[in-house]
């Protein structure tokens, strides 16, 4: 296939393809190393994460040469497109380096817009997870099937995902509360895996907060692709990250968004 061929689902695919081969020789190794990004935190990288973002920017500078880039580990690369590719070679490092399945490869496209084509990728489960215009399907173990949100229509039912417990400021955490008192049940540590979950039809909402937007617009474009919405704990596009609701139909977005919008900001 030529690269004038290839659409742009095509080359997400290529992405996630290198990123795979790239992750998977350090998965679950004693000599994996992390170093740590963060003065006044735990923010781990490993050499998982920076080959294969410069795996995926391989596949890219190949094949989407005028497409700008931004990613977690080597910044942003301004294109001549008016496209952007949002990478995050790793989402849940912490998960990663602790030997749990729940991280995984975050590839958009985005325009001004925000993101329209978004690719969640899980190497080691073999689970990749895609959405964009008039496609949402997964792959994995159990072969192709289409995404589908569920149609969850009260707080008390629904099944409520987030990664940290502490989920962010005190505010936010008490916002975060205030929906998991009403939800049916809530998980943790579920990193981007939480998003495929909404997406696949397997929950209802993910609460979370101090996103960037590497984190985040994957998950939006696989999750609106299927049914959901995906907006800031206002009821705003939340494609630069922040404080982010995911939530597998309108009814229960608004419920939640009731209870979020109580929170302060700043």
């Amino acid at each position: 296939m030529t690269q004038a061929a290839l659409t742009d689902l095509d080359v997400a695919n290529r992405m996630a393809d290198a990123a795979r081969a790239a992750i998977l020789p350090h998965f679950r190794t004693p000599s994996l190393n992390a170093e740590n990004k963060l003065a006044g935190g735990f923010d781990p990288v490993t050499v998982a994460d920076r080959a294969a973002e410069q795996a995926m920017r391989a596949v890219l500078a190949e094949l989407r040469p005028d497409d700008g880039i931004l990613g977690e580990e080597f910044g942003a690369d301004p294109g001549r497109s008016g496209r952007t590719w949002v990478l995050d070679p790793i989402d849940g490092t912490r998960g990663f380096i602790s030997g749990t399945p729940t991280w995984g490869v975050l590839i958009a496209l985005s325009d001004e817009s925000g993101p329209f084509l978004g690719v969640i990728d899980q190497p080691y489960t073999g689970e990749r997870f895609w959405g964009g215009a008039e496609i949402a399907a997964m792959t994995g173990p159990l072969g192709k099937k289409p995404l589908q949100t569920r149609g969850t229509a009260a707080l008390a039912d629904s099944i409520l995902f987030t990664t940290f417990p502490e989920v962010g400021t005190a505010e936010e955490r008490a916002g975060f509360e205030r929906v998991a008192a009403r939800a049916r049940l809530t998980r943790y540590g579920m990193d981007c895996y939480a998003y495929a979950l909404v997406a696949a039809g397997q929950a209802d909402l993910v609460i979370e907060a101090g996103l960037n937007a590497y984190d985040i617009q994957a998950p939006i474009a696989v999750i609106q692709a299927a049914g959901g919405i995906v907006t800031d704990w206002q009821g705003n596009p939340a494609h630069n990250g922040g404080r982010v609701l995911a939530a597998a139909n309108a009814t229960l977005h608004a419920a939640a968004l009731e209870l979020l919008r109580q929170t302060r900001t700043g």
